[in-house]
């Protein structure tokens, strides 16, 4: 058993039978009362944020994740096969934990998968992805000082953003975290 002095940014917290990552902290010591640590965390599960405030020195339970590292392999059906990189074991993750990380995964990306109790609970990706531009409008002629975009279908099926130049067939980053286009893949 941990307790507020032990806090740090990014540990995993069980609060009331939730999972909860801590995003923020600050130690307050008042002219006036007793201390206290100020909390902004961030739910494993939803993503929901909430500011919470501890006295000091109160007894929090610290859960550990296990980050392993995987590979994503097929789709079956609505849930996503994945091969734990290490042990080539197979687990089956549901859409509803993968998430909008389904938008930038094709059949052998590498992904980390965090477990707790032999429970998948989010996935994470690389920052930037490599996507192949299956369809966009061609490039309009003419004005180039201001900087416009226009909409191009990636290979798993998202539209995105690109510069006017970009064509179809060529292979662009990604971001994974908002969606947007960060550049010609090398």
């Amino acid at each position: 058993m941990a307790t507020t002095a032990d806090m740090k940014n990014g540990i995993t917290l069980d609060i009331e039978g939730q999972l909860w990552n801590v995003v923020d902290f600050q130690h307050v010591k008042p002219g006036k009362g007793p201390a206290f640590v100020r909390t902004k965390l961030k739910s494993v599960l939803t993503g929901k944020v909430i500011d919470r405030t501890f006295n000091s020195g109160v007894k929090i339970d610290i859960e550990i994740l296990e980050k392993r590292d995987m590979q994503f392999l097929y789709k079956e059906g609505e849930d996503f096969v994945f091969m734990d990189a290490k042990t080539y074991d197979q687990i089956t993750i549901s859409m509803a934990t993968v998430g909008a990380m389904a938008n930038y995964m094709l059949e052998n990306t590498d992904a980390v998968v965090a477990v707790h109790d032999g429970n998948p609970l989010y996935i994470e990706l690389a920052a930037s992805v490599p996507l192949r531009i299956t369809y966009t409008e061609p490039g309009i002629q003419g004005d180039r000082s201001s900087g416009g975009t226009k909409p191009a279908t990636v290979e798993t099926g998202i539209e995105i953003q690109v510069p006017l130049f970009i064509k179809q067939d060529e292979i662009v980053m990604v971001d994974t975290r908002d969606g947007s286009y960060q550049g010609r893949a090398n």
